[in-house]
């Protein structure tokens, strides 16, 4: 069974930094691309960064532009986000996701990331 398990949330102040990890196991485990999506309170789950293995460079949404950074391991199992100058806006639960064969997304169980002002 493919899936992906994301790591690394907490709680930190306002203008501090955490990265975020996701990882994907299984044994026909392949993905094309992964990234990262967060939801509030009360909020819609929003896209932040994604990463495509078949090239065209990182997207990010325009609120954490300049701020994270979506990176990947070369083995393409693992994805970060180091997130820098966290704001308070930023506190969500992150989910992970990976497109694996077949059209298929497949999510993480999400980490919680809290910022403090």
């Amino acid at each position: 069974q493919v899936q992906v398990v994301e790591s690394g949330g907490g709680l930190v102040e306002a203008g501090g930094s955490l990265r975020l990890s996701c990882a994907g196991s299984g044994r026909s485990f392949i993905a094309y691309g992964m990234g990262w999506f967060r939801q509030s309170p009360g909020k819609e789950r929003e896209f932040v960064a994604s990463l495509s293995w078949g090239g065209g460079g990182p997207n990010y949404a325009d609120s954490v532009k300049d701020r994270f950074i979506i990176s990947r391991t070369r083995t393409g199992n693992t994805v970060y986000l180091q997130m820098n100058n966290l704001k308070p806006e930023d506190t969500a639960v992150y989910y992970c996701y990976a497109n694996v064969q077949a059209g298929t997304r497949i999510w993480g169980q999400g980490t919680q990331v809290t910022v403090s002002s």
